[in-house]
């Protein structure tokens, strides 16, 4: 498939700066793979993402699901001009996970001038399904390209 990144050296790398301070460095979120069309990423099953019953939380799942592919659609824009931000999100909760790691990955399935939407799955260390979530984001023009010209 055709790279789809802006920028089209793009690395594993240059993605880690985004997760200090937000939610995805407290669920300890990992990125672990990045391709042409996708990015791959981890999260601990563990006292951050448990729910009271110690299942993986259907909100960890979701976080999850939300940062990869809010991620990934941010790295198909110019940051100069554009910005993406979340519409709506959905997740289907498939199978639970206790333990271990959930591996989560993000493929566009539309990637638009205004609106880009993004098929993630998540998966267990055995490679079972886990949940199923699509995201829908809205590119927008950042303040930058409000300015007017000057006359």
């Amino acid at each position: 498939m055709t790279n789809i990144w802006y920028k089209k050296d793009l690395t594993l790398e240059e993605l880690n700066p985004l997760l200090p301070g937000t939610m995805g460095e407290h669920l300890a979120i990992e990125w672990t793979e990045l391709g042409d069309n996708y990015v791959k990423a981890k999260m601990p099953v563990d006292n951050r993402t448990k729910q009271p019953y110690g299942l993986l939380h259907g909100g960890a799942s979701t976080a999850l699901a939300e940062t990869i592919g809010s991620v990934a659609a941010a790295m198909v824009v110019d940051h100069t001009k554009f910005a993406c931000v979340g519409l709506e999100i959905n997740a289907n909760h498939v199978r639970s996970a206790r333990e271990g790691y959930v591996h989560g990955e993000a493929y566009p399935l539309h990637i638009g001038a205004n609106t880009q939407v993004w098929d993630i799955k998540i998966y267990d260390d055995m490679k079972k399904l886990v949940c199923v979530s699509r995201l829908t984001v809205a590119v927008i023009p950042t303040k930058e390209s409000f300015k007017q010209p000057s006359l």
